[in-house]
């Protein structure tokens, strides 16, 4: 009997497995990093292993992934927010005076998601109607909300937060909070980018966007829908960031953009647009993670944290580069 052509024109299921695994090669790197400096540190310092500090790694350090998630989106869509950290900021200040001024706490936990649509629809319209560059209107947005919130709350702690507040503190069959919220909504938002016409336009918009003008698609109201998403991602964000510990200090964490942007790019995401994946960014805010817990344990200065980061962005652009002319 011979093969129909459809059968045969079927790729074998090795071909698949190695296309799958070709297409998600950013994060099995990521993957095999994070399992190699757990093995390597846990065996020099079994301390490494302890729940505490496993808890930490995962959970306090959540609300980076998360941010990363909106922030991957922004880059595949091909702008950048460089405001994000100051955003966060903002919103978990505004979170905590909700929740310690007597308010619903369900309105403390949703204000900064709202508001953070609100603001980056707003930074969005600009980048999208207006044309100015996303770098330029979201360094703009940082000096307003990093001199606001200074010049409103002057550094002041914000205390005495209700014990029902505290959402990252809660617990769901043993796992803290924030790692079911890091966990679902990256399947959720790798799901809905793989599968939904959406999706597939945030990606069309970042790799060529007069080709998806041509095609049709509305460029301006996809690219303020992107910036809106992600300002829900930094709203959620902030709320895990604010009600980690029993006080939230009233600044801007500092160099926290920069953790979030680096997340995304050395997760696979393209600073210039139209590839990438969410999966990889929250890995990739995973390993920056256990890097810095590894540089407490093996007595080695945090600031080589910064040093890593650089050096992991630079090689990953550059393999960026790389792969982009072997394309063309």
């Amino acid at each position: 009997m011979s093969m129909s052509a459809p059968a045969a024109a079927r790729p074998a299921p090795p071909m698949r497995l190695l296309k799958r695994v070709a297409a998600y090669g950013q994060e099995f790197i990521l993957l095999g990093a994070i399992a190699a400096l757990f093995i390597v540190v846990g065996i020099i310092s079994p301390r490494f292993f302890g729940a505490n500090n496993i808890s930490n790694i995962f959970a306090g350090n959540a609300y980076i992934a998360v941010a990363a998630i909106g922030m991957s989106l922004v880059i595949i869509s091909g702008h950048i927010d460089v405001a994000v950290g100051s955003l966060i900021g903002v919103l978990a200040t505004i979170s905590g005076l909700l929740a310690v001024n007597g308010y619903p706490i369900w309105l403390a936990w949703l204000a900064p998601v709202l508001i953070g649509i609100v603001v980056n629809a707003g930074v969005g319209s600009l980048v999208a109607y207006l044309r100015i560059p996303s770098i330029v209107v979201t360094l703009g947005m940082l000096s307003i909300l990093k001199g606001g919130l200074i010049s409103v709350t002057a550094g002041a702690w914000i205390t005495n937060l209700p014990e029902d507040y505290l959402i990252a503190q809660f617990r769901l069959l043993g796992v803290p909070s924030p790692v079911w919220f890091m966990v679902i909504l990256t399947a959720l938002v790798a799901f809905w980018m793989r599968y939904s016409s959406f999706g597939r336009t945030i990606y069309a918009i970042g790799g060529n966007v007069e080709a998806a003008r041509v095609a049709g698609i509305q460029v301006e109201r996809s690219t303020v829908i992107v910036f809106a998403i992600h300002g829900a991602f930094a709203g959620i964000a902030a709320v895990l960031f604010a009600t980690q510990l029993q006080v939230i200090q009233s600044t801007v964490p500092p160099n926290l953009e920069l953790t979030v942007i680096t997340a995304s790019v050395v997760g696979g995401v393209s600073i210039l647009g139209g590839t990438g994946t969410v999966i990889g960014s929250t890995l990739a805010a995973i390993l920056f993670a256990a890097i810095a817990s590894s540089l407490i344990f093996l007595n080695v200065s945090a600031y080589w944290l910064r040093s890593v980061q650089g050096l992991l962005i630079l090689i990953t652009v550059l393999a960026d580069m790389a792969r982009r002319r072997r394309l063309r």
